[in-house]
């Protein structure tokens, strides 16, 4: 398949998904964790497709991989909020399993996408 922009890429188009589960799920958390827990995990979701957008425009793929790297980290940081969120009762269990694992297929393409795109690089 040949990918003419970032909206082609899977990995791209499932961080949506993971976006819209994210907003979805934190519309039903307390109205007082709006500037706190709400604000962080929907930066965290819209940064993994926003980088991932960013870096398939650049030129060269040291770019591509040095936004795929910053991916990475958004998708930590949205695990580590998932936790926090569940460990204080404003995501149930099965709601957390769910996008717990999409934000780690997310993740494992993102890991795959960089190894492919290191390879290319190499030779």
């Amino acid at each position: 398949m040949q990918v003419n922009s970032h909206k082609d890429l899977v990995v791209w188009q499932k961080g949506i998904k993971l976006c819209k589960i994210v907003y979805e799920v934190t519309e039903k958390f307390p109205r007082s964790e709006i500037y706190g827990i709400t604000s962080q995990m929907r930066r965290s979701a819209v940064s993994i497709p926003s980088n991932i957008a960013e870096g398939r425009s650049r030129n060269t793929t040291k770019d591509f991989l040095h936004f795929l790297s910053i991916t990475l980290g958004s998708a930590s940081e949205l695990e580590t909020q998932l936790e926090i969120a569940k460990e204080l009762c404003f995501l149930e269990e099965e709601k957390y399993l769910k996008i717990n694992a999409l934000l780690a297929e997310v993740s494992k393409m993102t890991m795959g996408l960089m190894k492919k795109l290191e390879m290319k690089a190499s030779h």
